[in-house]
């Protein structure tokens, strides 16, 4: 799974806690990120990693020759940590506008 997209992210996350806080936030790399696409880049990537899975494992069990049990469970593997990672992205996600919706003005 490509950790750029969701390493931006967090990165962005900070950068917006620092100005909630008050604190002047440091210059992104790169320029402006736009959220929504890095979100949805990332959660794309998790999908071809989990599509990908699949049909490894189709085409293991259709017994076609060039899918071995190794490649289908680390493929396998790949698809659930990637998926895991997404949700604890999603998690502290939806803490981090939780918190920001209970700040006091």
């Amino acid at each position: 799974m490509d950790t750029k997209g969701i390493d931006q992210l967090l990165s962005q996350l900070s950068a917006t806690s620092a100005l909630a806080a008050g604190k002047s936030a440091p210059a992104a790399e790169g320029g402006a990120a736009d959220f929504a696409g890095m979100l949805k880049d990332a959660v794309e990537g998790v999908n071809a990693v989990q599509q990908d899975a699949d049909k490894l494992a189709q085409a293991f069990q259709l017994g076609q020759p060039d899918a071995n049990i190794q490649d289908v469970m680390v493929s396998l593997q790949k698809a659930n940590l990637s998926f895991q990672t997404m949700v604890q992205v999603r998690n502290k996600l939806v803490t981090a506008y939780q918190d920001i919706m209970n700040m006091q003005v």
